[in-house]
């Protein structure tokens, strides 16, 4: 005999079992922490449209917004909507836009990471009929009713006055039924509908407008049938809740109501609770000695079927023959206990004869015809797989009972002590090769620590010294394998953490930076959106660097004025030595080796001739103080034949020196030549001029003399850089040069 037992002694926690015998059925838990969304009808507001999803994300009060597909949106809700136009060739961006408000209901409960799915065809479930007031092409009746209950069925919804655009499905309920009462609870939905119609408009969104009934009502319209003999409650407030419910919708089963008032626990006396407790359990087992191993993940639901001690079979393929059949009547047992939806797949035990597979197939779809979720099942597949999938109805009883292991996460597995010893060793070795890191405080747990502190004590000594770091490794009874916290401590944390032993000290917060929070006050007041703050590695401050002062400018020093065309051509035809000539910026002969001088500089530079001995730190600079002469050729002055004398150049001091004997012919005839060109240019041009001609030597101050020497000279070697490089043509325009001296002429 089937019994529906209500259990209500604790008001947070209402629990419904259908039995048969002492075999429970069927179970349904509802909890007051997590309420169920399900069926329930929502005013909500478009946040979002994703065209390449063909979806629309809605906020309507939930957790997180609902998903709204394209193809569960009413064509009531399409802006400019042309009927002539197909429904699959609408596009949901031209068909909604942002901001618009809409009635959606929950067809399935937020799971996870996933937000609940919404559709906008609204179904209103009664008794024995389920109305939908928008969806003009649904209804129908139940596949669960077949033969000629369906054909009677049908003639009965033929007779009622369904409204245009509504459409109506007729529930297994409605057996038998005649067609006043169908009518009467069609009425009933009609004036439901018409009453969630008029809160919707009252209000903007986002809001619940209607709530799906609780699960005393839900129950006993949904679970309740003819061959239910009692409905056994043990609340009197949920006993007649039940009545009310049960006198209005079916008068003629309210003497099926019991109150049970004994003292021994109502799940205890049917013997039901040890069997919910099974439904927690990971393995299941079956009475022939098998097993069963279930395992809910992300994606799909493994139950995995093991022999395990069952022997009682002749052969191997006999046992598993009729450990598979055992183990699909409980499969489809557990699912329905469970809930367990979505995809599920079975891994039978291996057997070779495609009958024993076909047994077991039907063996599951006949186990599975009770359950009222659909069902879809395919083949056992060459590698004994049978792959199915099954309505979730409501959330299951992991989903809504069991919470995430804070120790391993929901891994099922955490790493072993000494693992989890050598991670933290890593991590303790890469915070300290970080810049300005004075101590590193590991707080692990007990076991953790111990390892390191004996089995690796070698190596974090070894670690402190060649990194100069302070490790302190502090066992905390507070956390577990596999948890730790590393924090990394500079020079300027250590100065503002008191001096404790290592056993007390905890783990510092890292502090806020004042011109952090200065700014989010300004921009809060400002009413500025401010990203959320991104809280750093454990014990690491995240220190921002101030604003580095920009270095003022040297000053500009003015480039001195050049003379022109003119001037320059005067005074290098006329211009004597004892001219203030105009200086130019230094240059270090030792860092200038470019190549800028003009094409007199480049081609002269000084006088040719002499050895290639010449030693430029004894050369007497044009337009300098004279120096040691080394020769007499250089006293006279007289360009000699040869290679070009050394030049250096030092701030404008010391310049050239041509240096070295000459043939005597060439002297005498260079001496002449000289002599009487200086003589002409002095009596023509300047009359007033010294005739230092006869003294012309390499010292000498007279640009004239120099540059005609240097023009009737060719060079036999090229001029060095460092005479090169500089831009005066003659002495005078040497830089920071010393006010020239008269030239002794006494030896010419």
């Amino acid at each position: 005999m089937k019994r529906m037992l209500f259990n209500a002694t604790h008001p947070e926690e209402l629990r419904v079992a259908i039995v048969d015998g002492q075999k429970l059925v069927d179970l349904d838990i509802e909890s007051a922490s997590t309420a169920l969304k399900k069926g329930n009808i929502y005013k909500g507001k478009i946040t979002r449209i994703e065209p390449s999803l063909e979806a629309a994300f809605v906020e309507y009060g939930g957790n997180r917004q609902g998903f709204l597909p394209m193809k569960e949106v009413s064509r009531t809700y399409f802006q400019n909507y042309n009927s002539d136009t197909p429904i699959s060739q609408v596009k949901i961006a031209d068909a909604l836009k942002t901001g618009q408000e809409l009635l959606v209901q929950v067809e399935k409960d937020e799971r996870g990471n996933k937000g609940a799915a919404l559709t906008t065809f609204i179904s209103l479930a009664g008794r024995y009929l389920v109305f939908m007031p928008n969806n003009p092409k649904g209804g129908g009746i139940s596949r669960r009713i077949e033969g000629q209950e369906r054909q009677e069925l049908r003639d009965a919804m033929s007779e009622l006055e369904i409204p245009k655009e509504h459409a109506l499905i007729a529930r297994t309920a409605g057996i038998g039924k005649s067609s006043e009462e169908l009518q009467w609870d069609l009425d009933y939905l009609q004036r439901l509908s018409d009453a969630i119609q008029g809160a919707a408009d009252s209000q903007p969104a986002p809001f619940l407008v209607y709530q799906e009934t609780n699960l005393v009502v839900r129950s006993i319209r949904d679970y309740f049938r003819s061959d239910i003999a009692e409905i056994i409650i043990d609340d009197q407030e949920v006993f007649d809740r039940a009545t009310r419910f049960m006198k209005q919708v079916m008068p003629q089963n309210v003497i099926k109501l019991k109150l049970y008032e004994d003292t021994v626990p109502l799940f205890s006396r049917y013997q039901v609770e040890h069997q919910i407790e099974s439904a927690y359990a990971r393995e299941v087992r079956l009475q022939a000695g098998g097993a069963l191993v279930i395992d809910p993940t992300e994606a799909l639901t493994s139950i995995d079927v093991n022999s395990a001690r069952a022997t009682k079979g002749g052969d191997i393929e006999e046992t598993a023959l009729q450990t598979n059949m055992e183990a699909a009547e409980e499969i489809a047992r557990q699912l329905r206990i469970r809930d367990l939806g979505g995809l599920v797949v079975i891994d039978f035990i291996d057997m070779l004869a495609n009958k024993n597979q076909r047994a077991v197939e039907q063996c599951l779809q006949k186990a599975l015809k009770a359950d009222r979720a659909r069902v879809q099942v395919g083949r056992i597949s060459r590698f004994g797989l049978l792959e199915m999938s099954r309505q979730r109805l409501r959330s299951s009883i992991s989903d809504s009972n069991y919470q995430v292991c804070p120790r391993c996460e929901g891994n099922g597995h955490i790493r072993s002590v000494g693992s989890s010893a050598l991670s933290v060793l890593r991590i303790i070795e890469e915070e300290a090769l970080k810049e300005n890191t004075e101590a590193i405080n590991a707080h692990l747990p007990i076991k953790t620590a111990t390892y390191l502190l004996n089995e690796k004590r070698h190596e974090v000594s070894l670690l402190e010294n060649r990194l100069g770091t302070n490790i302190t490794i502090v066992p905390t009874i507070e956390l577990e394998t596999p948890h730790f916290r590393i924090q990394r401590l500079r020079s300027e944390d250590l100065d503002e953490m008191p001096n404790l032993p290592s056993y007390k000290t905890e783990i510092q917060e890292p502090k806020e930076d004042p011109r952090k929070a200065k700014y989010q006050k300004k921009n809060q007041a400002s009413n500025v959106v401010i990203a959320p703050n991104t809280a750093p590695a454990v014990g690491i401050e995240s220190v921002q660097m101030g604003d580095i002062p920009t270095p003022k400018p040297a000053p500009v020093v003015p480039e001195p004025i050049k003379p022109g065309l003119f001037v320059r051509l005067w005074r290098a035809l006329f211009a004597t030595g004892d001219e203030e000539q105009p200086k130019k910026p230094k240059k270090d002969h030792k860092k200038s080796h470019s190549r800028d001088g003009n094409k007199n500089q480049r081609h002269g530079g000084g006088n040719r001739g002499g050895k290639k001995g010449g030693n430029p730190r004894n050369a007497q600079g044009r337009g300098g103080k004279q120096k040691k002469q080394t020769s007499p050729a250089n006293a006279e002055g007289k360009p000699q034949q040869g290679k070009q004398g050394n030049t250096a150049t030092n701030r404008g001091n010391d310049t050239t020196n041509s240096g070295g004997n000459s043939n005597s012919n060439n002297r005498n005839r260079n001496r002449n030549r000289n002599r009487n060109r200086n003589r002409s240019r002095g009596n023509n041009n300047n009359p007033g001029n010294v005739n230092n001609s006869d003294a012309n030597g390499s010292g000498s101050n007279n640009s004239s003399s120099n540059n005609s020497g240097a023009n009737n000279a060719k060079p036999n070697n090229p001029a060095p850089r460092e005479a090169q490089s500089n831009k005066g043509a003659t002495s005078a325009n040497k830089p920071n040069a010393n006010k020239p001296e008269k030239v002794n002429t006494s030896e010419s």
